[in-house]
């Protein structure tokens, strides 16, 4: 059943409708949405806010500055400067399409503060910003003549055409449709879903990274997962997550003792990164024997209440009360700071195919994504991408691979797992701190299971092939880098090696060794 469009967004969190919305001026466009609610994508499960230096006492530079030092010597600095300096003319364009940020008694932007920034830059709609920025985005996109949307949509593969992207293959049902277009973007988000314990909504399956692996596409930097330090943990219910934007307004880390331990390990606290913030927690719970929690006691109960109700009522949900009591927290996998290496127009290595925001790898967040940069990333680069979707398909100037030696084979026979199987292995061994012994057996396990589902004819596009693949390029990219440095956290390199890992390691199924 072919279909046909001028441009293909596969994906509907932020960065594939701001896409779509700058697109809709020039063509139609076909927005592919895995999810039968159109809206579900990570950018509603996005509480904190989006940050933007709009206050007085903020700047560009400062915002540059804090990123980099977050990103831990990674982040490419041409990508910074992009997101931070065209960030805020995006932010206020939402404003002037209906979005509800917070004010304060003389209509600014009432701007919070999180981990790792030096001032307060976060715009927020109470705890509930990516519903919002969502809302907002669905409304202008829906009242766009030329935009289609199709749900329940899984782009199951790319259609190539001399080395040309020109479309891809997607299931409605028990049908298959092949929808052509002169540029494709993918937009399809994260991959915590991918582990066992995360933040990340079931859609979160990494699914482009693995379609552009397939295709031949270039991907870097996918060893560095940023696990966040505070999620709800209450034994038989969901995990849940609890906002940075809570310590950013003052929540406190408390041990079994009732002890804030954060300045123990850390000189900025509870406002440290999420890298640092997580593996503080976990080597406080080791030392006292017991989970930390979170507690909001000593701040006003009111004002609590009224500035978390989303979160105050999930805490209710589960017997709790997010202003008096301590919240048992841990951490989860949040955010992939890797994915499809582009440039910073969105080009892949493939001409014709484009990405933005989580699946994408710009270099913008080096090796640990600064608190509230994700949803500026989506708007900046995903109307960028569509800037360059106008013009003719050409392969975006991106890093050189990094070859490799050889990597662990799997045994021949491997049987299927279920995706079960493979979150419990990549929580246990590709995890929040990692060792080779673990990432070894990881890699040879995955690699097993990946040559088992390809002769199985599921590949890619079969939900637990995407699994699989992306589990396997995470685990081989930990194993590959002897150094510890962001969201890559590695137990026998516990230090940062400069000298030999000041370089991302890319590749494409034209590159690898297996």
């Amino acid at each position: 059943m072919p279909e046909s469009a001028d441009f293909l967004v596969i994906g509907s969190g932020v960065a594939g409708l701001r896409a779509a919305a700058a697109l809709a001026a020039h063509g139609t466009v076909l927005v592919l949405t895995k999810a039968g609610d159109a809206g579900e994508s990570n950018t509603g499960y996005a509480q904190g806010g989006v940050a933007a230096a709009v206050g007085d006492d903020d700047s560009p530079a400062l915002h540059a500055r804090d990123t980099e030092a977050a990103g831990d010597g990674l982040c490419d600095a041409e990508a910074v400067r992009v997101l931070v300096t065209d960030g805020p003319a995006y932010v206020r364009e939402l404003a002037s399409w209906g979005a509800a940020f917070d004010r304060d008694a003389d209509g600014r932007f009432a701007l919070g503060r999180e981990g790792a920034h030096t001032v307060r830059r976060v715009l927020h709609a109470a705890d509930a910003t990516g519903r919002e920025i969502s809302r907002v985005l669905w409304q202008h996109v829906s009242a766009l003549g030329r935009v289609r949307v199709a749900a329940d949509a899984r782009a199951v593969g790319l259609l190539l055409e001399s080395g040309v992207c020109v479309g891809a293959r997607y299931v409605v049902g028990t049908d298959v449709v092949e929808a052509r277009a002169a540029a494709t973007l993918l937009a399809t988000g994260g991959a915590g879903r991918v582990f066992r314990e995360t933040t990340n909504p079931p859609v979160a399956t990494g699914d482009g990274v693995a379609l552009a692996w397939q295709a031949g596409a270039l991907v870097a930097d996918m060893e560095f997962v940023q696990f966040h330090p505070t999620v709800m943990s209450v034994p038989g219910t969901p995990r849940f997550l609890l906002s940075e934007a809570l310590r950013g307004d003052g929540a406190w880390l408390l041990n079994v003792h009732g002890e804030r331990f954060m300045a123990r390990y850390e000189p900025a606290g509870e406002l440290a990164s999420r890298d640092l913030v997580a593996r503080a927690m976990v080597k406080e719970a080791a030392r006292t024997g017991a989970p930390v929690t979170l507690s909001m006691r000593h701040l006003e109960a009111e004002w609590v209440r009224r500035r978390f109700p989303t979160l105050a009522a999930a805490c209710r949900e589960r017997g709790l009360d997010l202003a008096f009591d301590a919240i048992p927290v841990s951490p989860a996998a949040h955010y992939v700071m890797g994915g499809v290496a582009t440039d910073i127009d969105g080009r892949t290595s493939l001409p014709g195919l484009y990405a933005a925001g989580e699946v994408a790898c710009t270099g913008v967040h080096g090796a640990n994504r600064l608190a509230s940069n994700s949803l500026l990333e989506g708007l900046v680069f995903g109307a960028r991408a569509a800037d360059a979707m106008l013009g003719a398909p050409a392969a975006g100037v991106i890093r050189r691979p990094r070859r490799r030696g050889p990597m662990p084979r799997g045994e021949a026979g491997a049987a299927i797992p279920d995706a079960d199987a493979v979150r419990a292995l990549m929580w246990r061994d590709v995890g929040l701190v990692r060792e080779a012994a673990g990432l070894t057996a990881a890699v040879a396990t995955l690699d097993g299971w990946r040559r088992a589902l390809v002769a199985a004819g599921r590949d890619a596009g079969d939900p637990t092939g995407a699994l699989v693949t992306v589990a396997w390029l995470m685990a081989r990219g930990a194993l590959d880098r002897t150094e510890s440095r962001g969201g890559h956290a590695r137990a026998d390199f516990p230090a940062r090696d400069d000298l030999h890992w000041m370089v991302h390691v890319a590749e494409s199924t034209h590159d690898q060794d297996s």
